[in-house]
């Protein structure tokens, strides 16, 4: 399975737009090679390099058709987004508006901070709401991840 962005590519600088410090957008991303069997997809984008005990959530997003071949730009932030039929979004690490996409925002002099956008696989549909958290998501999807895909954005200020 891969997943990639036409925004940025695996590794480089996520582009200010969809950052914290202009429109805070969610980039477009797209996947493709999904395995047989699968029934839903999952994504969860973090930043183990923010300076918390736990890495900073950026976006927890589950409930994706298998008939999806990609998100668009602009997930609204709500917790069924119209954008993608059926999809739900849960809480990242903001402590308000924190339901669905916040971008990258680090301090400033911190050095670069890597965005690890992670797609799953997940051979079941979840019996979930909207509003999980990252932790919830992970322990829902356990041994029920196919495949798994990621994307490497980095941003410093």
């Amino acid at each position: 399975m891969n997943i990639e962005s036409n925004a940025f590519m695996d590794g480089q600088a996520i582009p200010e737009r969809y950052t914290g410090e202009a429109e805070d957008v969610s980039p477009p991303l797209n996947w493709s090679n999904v395995p047989a069997g699968t029934r839903e997809l999952a994504l969860i984008c973090d930043d183990p390099d923010a300076p918390t005990t736990k890495p900073w959530v950026h976006w927890v997003i589950y409930k994706i058709s298998t008939e999806a071949e990609g998100l668009p730009e602009g997930v609204p932030a709500e917790p069924a987004p119209a954008t993608s039929p059926g999809t739900l979004q849960g809480e990242n690490s903001w402590p308000s508006d924190n339901i669905g996409y916040r971008g990258p925002l680090p301090p400033p002099g911190h050095g670069v901070h890597h965005y690890h956008f992670k797609l799953y696989a997940l051979d079941t549909e979840l019996q979930s709401e909207a509003g999980l958290d990252k932790n919830a998501l992970i322990d829902a999807m356990k041994g029920h991840i196919l495949a798994e895909a990621r994307l490497l954005g980095t941003y410093q200020r």
